[in-house]
């Protein structure tokens, strides 16, 4: 079969795509990653499969928030450096600026208990929109090769058990679809003059605490792989556990601020930064998390498309790909059994995944705020 071409599109397009995407895109990494092989590669024909499947397996293979790394990878390939820093900030950018809007309402009206409410059907209705989106996503990346669908359902099934994505999986994965394709592979803190800045739930917060968010969340950009929600437990130990700076309740808040508002679910790190230490935190925060993946998909990108055409690295694309697809089946599963736990729940999610499988011009945030209204009427206590 002939190889699908990109049609034209010109760099501001995929800005504004990538602006409305991340103002409306509901649903986490794994729909979001979704929605990009839909609008772009299907429907608008913007991005060539090849280049969605490089984006992909590079954004596995690389620490850092998944949906923001295949992002900036895509504006990487359509405008270079400047491609990738315009698509990453217009991602990023919106639900960044929500998050802001929403740290504030909570310092000054308190803890948010209508948001448990919301999130009791949101949360079922984001299954129903990730289990739709990983389907279509498996059938496009693995199309009808008998290996790809092994590595795939090991990669479903591992991620389903042991509740985490793990890389040393991806690369072996790669590795195998990269023999399958040539049997003989080679071996181949600051202080400012204005308090506000830096007060968040506790009062003010000294200049030392802003070096320690920005160390802290550094590292969980660099070095947490997975999707935006293998960052959560990461974060929880910190945050919680060693550092202190939020209770449970108030980090539980933050993930469902980040589970509400659109883009990227690691954007709960600017919600923490604000608790912590007010707007100036919330700019650290989320600074100190997302550069290091820009850095890591921008430096890498290059190398990693260098020899697009030679079979053991598309085989090891082809196999890293199918790793995270399963992947991300896997996690469609584990997000599942923790939303959808009653009979309300379970009739959110079928709706929502009925609405996007049937209505085909149903746009997402509906379904999400209509599931948010109804888990609002229906929560228990």
């Amino acid at each position: 079969m002939a190889e699908q071409s990109a049609a034209p599109a010109s760099l501001r397009d995929l800005v504004l795509y990538f602006l409305k995407l991340g103002a409306v895109g509901f649903g986490g990494p794994i729909a979001l990653v979704g929605y990009m092989q839909r609008d772009l590669v299907d429907d608008r024909k913007w991005v060539s499969p090849e280049d969605y499947k490089e984006g992909l397996a590079l954004a596995q293979l690389a620490p850092g928030p998944l949906a923001a790394q295949l992002a900036i990878y895509l504006g990487w390939a359509r405008g270079g450096v400047a491609g990738a820093t315009l698509v990453g900030l217009a991602f990023v950018l919106p639900s960044f600026l929500m998050v802001m809007a929403l740290s504030a309402a909570y310092l000054r009206f308190g803890e948010m208990g209508w948001m448990q409410g919301a999130f009791y059907g949101i949360g079922a209705a984001v299954i129903g929109i990730i289990v739709r989106s990983a389907w279509k996503l498996a059938r496009a990346t693995v199309g009808k090769a008998k290996l790809l669908w092994f590595l795939f359902a090991v990669s479903a099934l591992t991620t389903a058990v042991t509740e985490r994505e793990m890389l040393w999986l991806f690369l072996i994965c790669g590795a195998v679809g990269a023999m399958a394709a040539r049997p003989v592979p080679k071996v181949a803190a600051m202080l400012f003059p204005w308090p506000f800045l830096l007060t968040g739930i506790n009062g003010p917060a000294d200049g030392s605490v802003l070096w320690t968010i920005a160390w802290y969340f550094t590292e969980a950009g660099a070095f947490v792989f997975g999707s935006g929600l293998a960052i959560v437990p990461f974060l929880h130990g910190g945050v919680v556990t060693d550092f202190g700076w939020l209770t449970e309740q108030q980090f539980l808040d933050a993930v469902a601020v980040a589970m509400i508002t659109p883009g990227p679910v690691v954007i709960t790190v600017a919600f923490i930064g604000y608790l912590a230490a007010g707007p100036l935190g919330a700019c650290v925060a989320a600074l100190a998390t997302f550069l290091p993946c820009y850095l890591i998909v921008v430096g890498a990108a290059p190398s990693f498309r260098k020899y697009p055409k030679n079979p053991r690295i598309k085989g090891f694309v082809d196999g890293v790909t199918a790793a995270a697809s399963g992947a991300i089946a896997g996690a469609a599963f584990v997000l599942g059994h923790r939303a959808i736990f009653d009979v309300p729940t379970i009739l959110i999610a079928l709706g929502a995944l009925a609405a996007m499988s049937f209505l085909k011009k149903a746009p997402e945030p509906i379904i999400i705020v209509a599931a948010g209204v109804l888990g609002f009427l229906l929560a228990p206590g």
